[in-house]
């Protein structure tokens, strides 16, 4: 019988090999195993509830959300018919498009160029002006509503598509204008000189030069002003007087009443809801990670 020595050398090197040192950053299996659990549970309790909207609305009786088993048996299109067809749900979408875009257009447009002021500008109150945007958001929506109200009456403003914009706006707005000024933070003043030089008014300066290169900021405040106005449901429901300027957020309520809540239809138009704001999303997606961390990446 023949025996084979282990080579000494060999041995060792299998003994190093073996224990590899962890390098910087690398994680060990354990931890990738740990993280991607913990991803996958926040994924799946983010995922759940618009699954379980999706899973109720092809339910065509008022009631299956409570043998939601039987769903699957009996799926159909049929809520979403009824809601198109049957509703004023166009006359809402069409309410909302026009008060979304309003209020992003209007917001942008102010917030950036509070933004840019504030971080190019020196001027008396400059110090003070960011803060009281800050200080705007400490105030809930029922503490505003009552006088907000009186002055959209005074203001004639009451039950116009105008009159609702503007008060989004002033939720918007100082979000927005924080985050911009942030981000043109990030861009350098010698672009601003540069546009001087050329002769560019500082109005030329901002909209040819700086607007361009602020894209993803943008991108993000103009996301943020549109769901804003697209979801919010208490300004639109107390200013919003005739059934013919109802938004979305206002006419899923139609489906409740005293004695009776039509469940289905309300899951079929909370989908229909989400698909618009899902569509600016994936529009701005790609800008939207450089916008909200340029700010944090002065210096």
């Amino acid at each position: 019988m023949t025996t084979t020595a282990v080579r000494p050398e060999t041995s060792g090197a299998a003994t190093r090999s073996a224990r590899r040192p962890q390098l910087r950053g690398e994680r060990s299996r354990a931890a990738s195993f740990g993280l991607h659990g913990v991803l996958g549970v926040a994924a799946f309790i983010a995922a759940f509830p618009v699954a379980w909207i999706l899973y109720i609305s092809l339910g065509p009786g008022e009631f299956d959300y409570q043998h939601a088993s039987r769903i699957l048996g009996k799926a159909t299109l049929s809520n979403y018919s009824y809601v198109i067809h049957h509703t004023g749900f166009t006359t809402w979408l069409m309410n909302s498009v026009i008060v979304g875009l309003g209020t992003m257009l209007v917001g942008v447009l102010i917030a950036a160029s509070a933004g840019y002021a504030v971080s190019r500008m020196r001027f008396p109150g400059h110090g003070t002006l960011m803060y009281s945007f800050l200080l705007t958001q400490m105030f809930p929506v029922a503490v505003l509503m009552v006088p907000l109200y009186k002055i959209m009456a005074s203001l004639g403003l009451l039950d116009t598509y105008g009159g609702l914009i503007l008060i989004y706006c002033t939720t918007a707005v100082p979000y927005s204008a924080w985050l911009l000024k942030g981000y043109f933070d990030t861009i350098p003043v010698e672009i601003d000189e540069a546009g001087q030089i050329d002769g560019l008014t500082p109005f030329g300066t901002f909209w040819r030069l700086i607007v361009p290169l602020a894209k993803p900021g943008l991108s993000v405040a103009a996301f943020y002003t549109f769901i804003t106005a697209w979801g919010e449901v208490a300004y639109a429901s107390h200013f919003m007087l005739s059934e013919g300027k109802y938004t979305l957020s206002v006419g899923l309520q139609t489906y409740i009443s005293q004695f009776n809540s039509q469940w289905n239809y309300m899951a079929a138009t909370s989908v229909l809801i989400a698909i618009p704001a899902a569509i600016v999303f994936y529009l701005v997606q790609k800008h939207l990670v450089a916008g909200l961390t340029a700010g944090g990446t002065k210096g």
